[in-house]
């Protein structure tokens, strides 16, 4: 998921210097969404793994 939202980003960053706009932000909007759906699945996961290791340990 995050090597998805950077490719995004890479490729909303070379369309804004190249001046194509309207792929840009719309890139830049995919990898924002990207982003923040990685960040809440780690966060997620990593609540659920110090749940489990504490009942284990």
């Amino acid at each position: 998921m995050l090597k998805w939202a950077l490719i995004f980003l890479m490729i909303s960053l070379i369309a804004g210097v190249l001046g194509f706009t309207g792929i840009a932000g719309t890139s830049m909007a995919i990898a924002k969404i990207l982003f923040f759906i990685f960040l809440a699945i780690f966060l997620v996961l990593l609540v659920a793994g110090i749940t489990v290791a504490r009942r284990v340990g």
